[in-house]
């Protein structure tokens, strides 16, 4: 079954799971910033994220090979952080 299609940056509800509870896209930048994020601000003024600078700094790559082998199917990772935290934004 072939994986959805990601864009090359976080979505807005991404963000918001990772800047729960903040919502105003102000506080959510700065959040991001705080967290070693390089991050750009969009036309509306939400923080824009490339998925590779996410998992460079807080994903797969501060993670060792031998914690990678345990990580498992990424795509079922995934798919549970979905489940978990749902796609919605919350409408702000």
């Amino acid at each position: 079954m072939p994986e959805a299609f990601e864009p090359p940056y976080l979505t807005d509800a991404e963000i918001a799971a990772i800047c729960e509870p903040l919502v105003m896209p102000g506080a959510q930048y700065r959040h991001l910033v705080r967290l070693g994020l390089h991050a750009a601000r969009k036309p509306n003024g939400r923080p824009l994220v490339a998925r590779s600078e996410f998992e460079r700094v807080l994903g797969a790559a501060r993670m060792t090979s031998e914690q990678k082998e345990c990580a498992g199917d990424l795509a079922a990772l995934r798919a549970r952080w979905r489940d978990r935290h749902g796609t919605q934004t919350q409408g702000r």
